[in-house]
């Protein structure tokens, strides 16, 4: 075998390289959506205040097009405040309600996190193995990331086997 410069090799790439590993990941809280909220509503009373004082004055520069603006910023920043939950359930939590709700010793796992509903409330979508290889039972748990409850469990043996 010759290792000439020009050679094709497969190579990881960087983010995947476990040895660049830097520590656990963090998922960002949802409660985060309230600094864009606050910033449409302020920009939304800054377009109204400019169009309640220049609407009168016919300006060129300050249109109907100002009070619309207002109106559409206001209620997108309102649905940002009312979708920024506070998260109190991390992934390894999710793990280990998910873990009591399905009734088996769990092997492989792994959480996702999801929204759900109008207000995305946000919830972990949990996929669990039984321990046996390979597995006799899988499960589908969502856990609801703001008080840990159990939206819905299934339970089933693995088709896979």
């Amino acid at each position: 075998m010759s290792d000439s410069p020009n050679e094709i090799r497969d190579e990881l790439p960087a983010d995947l390289n476990v040895t660049a590993f830097v520590g656990p990941y963090k998922f960002p809280d949802n409660s985060r959506r309230r600094i864009p909220g606050v910033i449409y509503i302020v920009i939304a009373v800054a377009c109204f205040g400019l169009w309640f004082s220049q609407h009168d004055a016919k300006s060129a520069l300050v249109s109907d097009g100002f009070l619309a603006a207002a109106i559409l910023l206001t209620v997108v920043g309102l649905f940002s405040l009312s979708a920024s939950w506070r998260m109190t359930v991390d992934e390894k939590l999710a793990l280990v309600h998910a873990t009591r709700a399905v009734g088996f010793a769990v092997g492989h796992a792994s959480a996702q996190q999801v929204w759900r509903g109008f207000r995305s409330r946000p919830t972990w979508r949990v996929m669990c193995y039984s321990a046996q290889e390979p597995p006799l039972q899988r499960g589908l748990v969502l856990v609801d990331a703001i008080d840990a409850r159990i939206v819905e469990c299934l339970v089933e043996s693995n088709p896979e086997r």
